[in-house]
């Protein structure tokens, strides 16, 4: 068996954290990884957090299995924050899922079950695991661009490839902090998104993954509330790794969408039977520690925006430096953009050069992570900046 074995090429991130790693410069910057850092480089568990699981040592009575949709009071919760006082809410489908990977798997499992000659539409660039796991599920992924004029959506260009779109066609929309280009649509864009979606007869996909990490919790659910207005089905992929910091607790959900109630069990009994045959269900730790934040979240929404200031803070005094040393506009952009991400307007050759010639890591397509960024870091990171776009 072994013997047929492929060579699979790695995870390009992976392997660039390993160079990291092994890097001696005592100056090195990791803007690579997907985590929220403090101003100390370090990604620290949430005080609410804490507190939530010193509760649940003293108080949990039991470690027994919970139902295959997982921990029902979090996938109540989980959609109430996702959709707010919607009354849409009687119209949601939820289930608990392993992380919000986990939830974009089971979606597009359940999307090749029911529609298998539907194209997803990605955004390009987009989330680097968004096509993996679409074509995981044997999807056909098409892309759409999902460019930027100094840190405003250029939709014209995603409509020039959209119009290749079917009935019965999915496109994948970022909920906010869009990953990679923290660009996101304009409220009047969104309006046009849905547009297009009801025309067409597209069925979209929000990735709600950074919810909390760019204006606040409900105005980055904005479009997607948006979409709930008017829109019969919709698919939610959605996650608490960032916003309360429970990533290697893997705690995210699955939602659809839908006013048929009629068809609401089996639509639930589709999703745990795509469960049942992968993870069966997932871990409960995650979701009983969100669940207690959700009850009483006044502490760690002050918590999360603390995390969301210093992001923003960041790009402000990036921006407004690059600004001063006659930066190109779309360096500047990145005060515009949300969330942890933006896209550098480097070449993969540039993005190497930072790397080799400043100790400072990136993707080679130009992402960063700025929270990967210390106050202290961001003169160096603009003057660097200036050097390889000589």
């Amino acid at each position: 068996m072994l013997e047929n074995l492929p060579v699979v090429q790695g995870d390009p991130l992976w392997a660039l954290l390993h160079q990291f790693n092994d890097d001696q410069r005592a100056h090195k910057i990791d803007m690579l990884v997907g985590v929220y850092r403090d101003e100390t480089g370090q990604t620290p568990v949430m005080q609410q957090v804490q507190k939530a699981e010193l509760k649940l040592a003293k108080e949990a009575a039991s470690k027994s299995y919970k139902m295959l949709s997982g921990n029902l009071e979090f996938n109540d919760h989980i959609a109430k924050f996702v959709l707010g006082n919607s009354p849409r809410l009687d119209e949601q489908c939820t289930i608990q899922t392993v992380g919000g990977s986990g939830a974009l798997r089971v979606l597009a499992d359940f999307i090749a079950t029911l529609s298998p000659q539907a194209v997803v539409w990605n955004t390009e660039p987009g989330y680097l695991n968004h096509r993996p796991i679409m074509e995981g599920a044997g999807l056909t992924v098409a892309p759409f661009r999902w460019e930027h004029n100094t840190g405003v959506l250029d939709i014209d260009k995603c409509f020039e490839d959209l119009s290749a779109a079917k009935e019965g066609d999915v496109i994948i929309l970022h909920g906010s902090c869009h990953n990679p280009s923290g660009v996101d649509p304009l409220i009047e864009q969104w309006q046009q998104l849905i547009d297009f979606c009801i025309a067409k007869k597209v069925v979209p996909l929000i990735d709600i993954a950074y919810q909390g990490f760019g204006v606040g919790p409900e105005e980055d659910a904005a479009g997607l509330r948006l979409f709930a207005e008017q829109v019969d089905l919709i698919f939610v992929a959605t996650s608490c790794s960032k916003n309360m910091g429970l990533y290697c607790e893997r705690t995210g959900a699955a939602m659809v969408l839908t006013s048929d109630k009629a068809q609401h069990q089996a639509l639930r009994t589709l999703l745990e039977r795509i469960t049942r045959a992968n993870y069966s269900m997932p871990p409960n730790h995650g979701s009983a520690v969100a669940s207690l934040l959700f009850n009483d979240p006044e502490d760690w929404l002050d918590e999360l925006a603390v995390c969301r200031n210093r992001i923003n803070d960041l790009r402000v005094a990036l921006g407004q430096l690059l600004s001063e040393m006659g930066a190109d506009e779309s360096l500047q952009a990145v005060t515009r953009q949300k969330g942890m991400f933006s896209m550098l307007p480097l070449t993969a050759e540039q993005m190497t050069a930072l790397r080799e010639k400043h100790a400072i890591y990136g993707m080679l397509n130009g992402r960063i992570n700025i929270a990967g960024l210390k106050q202290e870091q961001v003169s160096y990171l603009a003057n660097a900046l200036i050097d390889v776009m000589k």
